[in-house]
């Protein structure tokens, strides 16, 4: 009986160093990446929104582009990739010019 506990005992000690030192990646397996792709845009002249993006994905890299037309009258574009190795990668572009009005006067009030 006293056997069987420690041989019992033994094989719990096996287990949960096998547990403890495996990656988490092999613990629940790595699930592959689906392929998508989508996009969506807004322009609004009333209010003067202009934006957008459109990504799409092979299931390992990510590509996409979005935008948006700054306060100052520049659209700004950047174009991304993305995946496991190089993480990130941003290209940022601007279109047009940078405006800046004059502001208009304080209101004057009489007594």
């Amino acid at each position: 009986m006293a056997a069987i506990k420690l041989a019992l005992a033994a094989a719990a000690v096996v287990a949960l160093a096998t547990f403890v030192a495996a990656r988490p990646d092999t613990l629940y397996g790595k699930e592959p990446g689906m392929p998508y792709d989508f996009q969506y845009a807004v322009k609004d002249e009333y209010t003067g929104n202009d934006f957008g993006h459109a990504e799409s994905s092979d299931g390992n890299l990510v590509t996409g582009e979005y935008f948006v037309l700054l306060p100052d009258g520049r659209r700004q574009i950047v174009t991304y990739t993305a995946d496991h190795e190089s993480g990130y990668v941003a290209d940022v572009k601007y279109e047009g010019e940078a405006q800046y009005p004059a502001p208009a006067p304080a209101p004057a009030y009489g007594p």
